[in-house]
């Protein structure tokens, strides 16, 4: 008879998973998911972990809900808030302060399945790869959502490809995890404060020869999303034409070297700090 598999033990020696949910005016979901978040990992995840909740620009009681959850939840939940909107800027800030070896991120609506959660984070830790995405468009993918998105959604990756030359599948699935070292040495390049950061990021590491794990995932859509789809996909389309053209630029060649994998890490440079401000 084979033996039971035990958890394993939170033990100092063991990775610190930081997963964040970016928020604006969630205060009808944001408690649910973080209980939800906080049932799936309890005891029985594989890593140390805490949820931060990163309020950008809420102005719906989102704010006391994320502060009630960190003083319901101490040392497992933590909350901060930021005045301007942006999923990226969100993102941003919330990696760059955390102290965690490997960072997440979840939608608050939890569309992906949180199983994936623990494949990406162990191919970071155990198999040598740097950023592990969810995709929505594989083979393996289980998706449910309406035929308007899907075409959009496909047509995108199909310009994403067609522009970057790029090999991963879904560039905007809202469910990815990276390594510090993506974090100090990519995400400061990346200039995007919004919903084009995910593609952005994605297209940097791969160009800068970093490793992504490309996770097939389970994806229930969202219906009542708020997302305004044709000023996003627009704003998306001037996203990679802006990158393109940063990628063929003498500023991305005489600055690769500086940050890509293996390199030491470097802060960026003025110039693309002015930028993405």
């Amino acid at each position: 008879m084979p033996r039971p598999t035990l958890p394993t033990p939170m033990t100092e020696a063991l990775p610190l998973v930081d997963l964040i949910i970016p928020v604006l005016n969630e205060v009808k979901a944001l408690e649910k998911s973080v209980e939800t978040i906080r049932a799936f990992l309890g005891p029985s995840f594989p890593y140390r972990w805490r949820i931060t909740i990163a309020d950008n620009g809420s102005t719906d009681g989102t704010r006391e809900v994320g502060e009630k959850l960190q003083k319901k939840y101490p040392g497992e939940v933590f909350f901060f808030a930021i005045p301007q909107r942006g999923r990226g800027r969100a993102l941003r800030l919330a990696w760059t302060q955390s102290p965690a070896d490997i960072m997440a991120y979840t939608d608050v609506d939890l569309s992906t399945e949180l199983r994936a959660l623990e494949v990406l984070c162990r191919a970071i830790h155990e198999q040598g790869y740097d950023l592990g995405t969810g995709s929505r468009l594989q083979k393996l993918s289980q998706v449910k959502r309406g035929p308007k998105r899907e075409f959009i959604s496909q047509t995108y990756n199909l310009m994403v490809k067609a522009l970057l030359f790029t090999h991963f599948s879904d560039a905007q699935c809202g469910f990815k995890a990276v390594s510090r070292e993506v974090v100090q040495k990519v995400v400061p390049h990346v200039e995007d404060q919004a919903w084009f950061f995910d593609t952005e990021l994605l297209a940097l590491c791969e160009k800068q020869g970093y490793r992504i794990k490309d996770h097939p995932v389970k994806w229930d859509d969202d219906e009542d999303s708020r997302v305004k789809i044709v000023k996003t996909a627009w704003e998306d389309v001037k996203g990679l034409l802006r990158v393109r053209f940063y990628l063929w630029s003498s500023a991305f060649r005489s600055t690769r070297d500086e940050w890509c994998k293996g390199s030491p890490a470097k802060p960026e440079s003025p110039t693309r700090q002015h930028a993405r401000a």
